[in-house]
């Protein structure tokens, strides 16, 4: 196919004609300083941040030297353990008593069957009747037993030398009767001689009949009062026998009353056991009554119950955990220090301490530091001389107590996860 083409005039461009002192070919200084202002500007602004950058990294970081914290912390707490001190059936509790409600101290928490320590107190009790008698007779009977013995011990004195007198009389009579027993010895035989020559006498005829019987008769009774005599000294002999055997029995009375102190001590003994008898059932009448008020348990603090494992009917014994209270008007904060950061905490320093649960700061003070790193009070603690050691940093819990009125509605529960800052300059 044929095409037509047409001739078009084409108008040349106009060219604008530069000035000479302004070629194309160099670019102004305006345009220059255009296209450097920006650069400039940059890099001031660079040099001012990181400027700023290192002022401020400067200043956080002698800020940050003035405090030591840690995240290994925590509110803590007593854990008041509400445990029997008896056994028994509970039959009653406090329908308060429940797991997270407040108690105040003293409230009625429950009761326990009391009628077995009703039975064991009347028990003391009358016990304790029989051994004030005893204590009562018992000391009554000291004075009785010391006038007994004494006068015991002075009768028999008295009577010993009563034997000891009629003894030595005695003695003197038997001296008086041989005396004279001697003398009629001597007139017996010369009245025996006189009769024996009388007698020749009479029989040659030279002296009566009468004369001789005189003398017969004075024999005759000179040797019958010589008998008497002797059996005087017989009989005196016989009665020192029985005084001296009387004696005896005295001196051994005398002996048996000397024992009259030995006796006193022994019924003042006897008295002071019946008093220890009787303090003895005064405790037990004391122990009775604590038994009968054990059956009723009270809290002892203010604060939130927790764990509370007693149901009504349970059988209970002595020191089994029935629930527990947790006081919070008395927590504190235990903040888990590494080593290398007790340098500088003292006790008495001011602390900020955060609180994750409510996002905010409280304040307080360092109470104290502890003895010992938390491994060593473990159960097994670390030994390092095995030949392994490897050293690890460790943690000292330093205890941390919240200012006053800090927490006035007691927010602050054991447990809670906190952050403690300690300005140590």
């Amino acid at each position: 196919m044929a095409h037509n083409v047409e001739a078009v005039a084409v108008e040349e461009p106009r060219l604008i004609p530069l000035k000479e002192e302004q070629p194309i070919s160099q670019p102004s200084n305006r345009l220059r300083n255009l296209f450097r202002r920006p650069q400039r500007i940059s890099r001031r602004a660079l040099l001012a941040l990181a400027a700023v950058a290192v002022v401020a990294g400067l200043s956080w970081w002698i800020y940050a030297q003035q405090f030591e914290s840690t995240d290994d912390a925590q509110i803590d707490g007593h854990l008041d353990a509400i445990s029997a001190r008896i056994s028994g059936t509970v039959i009653y509790i406090n329908p308060k008593v429940e797991n997270n409600q407040y108690v105040k101290a003293g409230t009625f928490l429950l009761e326990l069957d009391p009628n077995d320590y009703q039975a064991e107190l009347d028990h003391a009790k009358g016990e304790l009747a029989t051994r004030e008698g005893d204590a009562h007779s018992a000391g009554v009977n000291v004075p009785i037993t010391q006038t007994r013995a004494f006068s015991r011990l002075r009768l028999a004195d008295a009577a010993r030398d009563e034997a000891i007198a009629a003894a030595e009389a005695e003695v003197a009579n038997l001296s008086a009767a041989k005396h004279k027993a001697q003398e009629d010895e001597a007139i017996c035989a010369r009245a025996e001689r006189d009769r024996v020559r009388y007698q020749a006498l009479v029989e040659k005829h030279e002296i009566s009949r009468s004369d001789y019987d005189a003398r017969d008769t004075e024999a005759t009774s000179a040797a019958e009062a010589l008998e008497t005599d002797r059996a005087a000294v017989n009989a005196i002999e016989k009665r020192i026998a029985a005084a001296k055997n009387l004696i005896s029995q005295r001196e051994a009375q005398v002996q048996e009353a000397q024992t009259a102190p030995q006796q006193v001590i022994d019924a003042q003994a006897k008295s002071q056991s019946k008093n220890g008898e009787l303090e003895q059932a005064r405790a037990d009448v004391r122990t009775a009554e604590l038994n009968l008020g054990y059956t009723k348990i009270y809290a002892p603090v203010n604060g939130v119950i927790g764990r509370k494992t007693v149901e009504l009917g349970q059988r209970i014994q002595p020191g089994q955990m029935l629930l527990a209270i947790v006081p919070l008007d008395d927590t504190w904060v235990t903040a888990n220090f590494k080593e290398i950061q007790l340098n500088h905490i003292r006790p008495g320093e001011r602390v900020t301490i955060h609180v994750d649960t409510f996002d905010r700061d409280y304040e307080g003070t360092v109470e104290n530091l502890p003895g010992a790193a938390e491994p060593v009070f473990s159960l097994f603690p670390p030994e390092n001389a095995t030949g392994n050691y490897v050293k690890v940093v460790q943690r000292f819990p330093v205890r941390i107590r919240f200012n006053k009125d800090e927490d006035p509605e007691h927010m602050l529960r054991p447990g809670m996860s906190v952050e403690p800052s300690v300005k140590v300059r």
